[in-house]
């Protein structure tokens, strides 16, 4: 009798085991399709062959969809509009140049994309570090 349940047990714990490790292929692409990832088939194929490495990979492909984040503001369009209205030559100073104005306005906009992109590899690197030092903690 004690075999039987033994067997039971065994069996139990055995189909809980693979059904877990299934489970835990599909946590990455659910974040990637949450978060509007451009990549999501991608991440949802390398769940997959993470299962064939016994999950070796896995730590990575979260971290791939964990990492990505849609703005949902475009940042860059405020900050041109700001930095545009700043910079401009003063109404009084009619004896500018007009060439020197577009050739100031030019630079203040790839300054301001410069600060953009800077800011969003900025954001993407600090949560990259927290998804690593999340991960180096849980193992």
């Amino acid at each position: 009798m004690l075999d039987i349940i033994a067997l039971g047990l065994l069996l139990f714990i055995a189909a809980s085991l693979t059904f877990g490790a299934i489970a835990i292929v599909g946590i990455p692409y659910r974040i990637a399709a949450e978060r509007n990832h451009p990549q999501q088939d991608a991440i949802y194929f390398a769940g997959w062959a993470s299962l064939f490495t016994l999950h070796a990979a896995w730590p990575l492909v979260w971290i791939w969809a964990a990492a990505y984040r849609e703005d949902p503001v475009p940042r860059f369009a405020q900050l041109n509009e700001d930095t545009a209205i700043n910079d401009r030559a003063e109404a009084d100073d009619e004896a500018a140049d007009p060439a020197l104005d577009q050739l100031d306005e030019d630079i203040t906009d790839s300054v301001t994309l410069l600060r953009h992109r800077y800011d969003v590899l900025d954001d993407r690197l600090e949560r990259i570090e927290t998804a690593i030092m999340a991960a180096s903690d849980a193992a």
